[in-house]
């Protein structure tokens, strides 16, 4: 199990906004995620969930909010917070010409993992991801889904208090797409992992996940399904997300 933060909160956003130029890609966004949650970070392409991603990994600076991860400020106390976290980009990371646990091991080593315990934490991700047998392969002979189950272990390795993932399942088919968000909800249910899983499918979102849909750079909404789809006058979730990301949305 996770140590929780002193605060209780893993993840504490506060009026965070970004610009690019005259655009405004964050404005004035604000939520908190406790630890053992998954939240879904629900949005359609462009709505600004690889902006808040940069921001909460400190890829981007903005002096206009703050961002706490495990009761430490980033701006203030960047190193503690960002010690913390585990992250799956969008964009796919892996060195194509290495092998799955030289991958998992070099990544180990930045986060000054000895080569011995990396190796036997490495084995450990990866047999609960059903990839231990592929540990020797090259990561350019995987297909997209084994190479995020990668992706995720190494972003254990280091066996972090919150996890992000953007867009983690994008090019995969549905069997290999349902696979991940259920392992990803196990680490949320027995090691007490936040969780912040950014998406533009409505399908990915479990029935008592929290959801936070992001529109144009606000939140539209926040809380459990049921909660989303009361505020937003809807019988389901994807009325809601249609009511709550069409152009105009209140």
């Amino acid at each position: 199990m996770r140590k929780p933060s002193d605060d209780g909160i893993a993840l504490g956003v506060e009026r965070l906004s970004y610009s690019f130029g005259a655009r405004r890609a964050l404005d004035d966004v604000s939520f908190t995620i406790r630890p053992g949650a998954f939240t879904v970070l629900l949005g359609p392409n462009g709505a600004g969930k690889t902006t808040l991603f940069s921001l909460i990994t400190r890829l981007y600076d903005s002096g206009e909010g703050s961002v706490r991860i495990l009761g430490h400020d980033l701006r203030q106390q960047p190193l503690k917070a960002l010690a913390r976290i585990g992250v799956v980009f969008q964009q796919p990371t892996l060195d194509l010409d290495l092998s799955v646990m030289q991958n998992l091991r070099y990544h180990a080593a930045l986060q000054g993992i000895a080569r011995a315990e990396a190796t036997r934490r490495a084995e450990t991700e990866l047999d609960r991801l059903e990839m231990l047998e592929r540990r020797d392969e090259k990561v350019r002979r995987l297909n997209g889904g084994h190479r995020r189950r990668v992706e995720i272990a190494r972003a254990l390795l280091h066996r972090p208090a919150l996890l992000l993932l953007d867009e983690p399942t994008v090019g995969l088919d549905v069997p290999t797409r349902r696979g991940l968000v259920e392992h990803v909800h196990g680490l949320c249910r027995d090691d007490g992992i936040a969780v912040l899983w950014a998406t533009h499918l409505i399908d990915e979102a479990a029935a008592d996940d929290r959801v936070i849909v992001l529109h144009r750079g606000r939140v539209r909404a926040d809380g459990g399904i049921d909660e989303v789809n009361a505020a937003a006058g809807a019988a389901d979730l994807t009325e809601s997300f249609h009511k709550l990301t069409t152009a105009g949305a209140a």
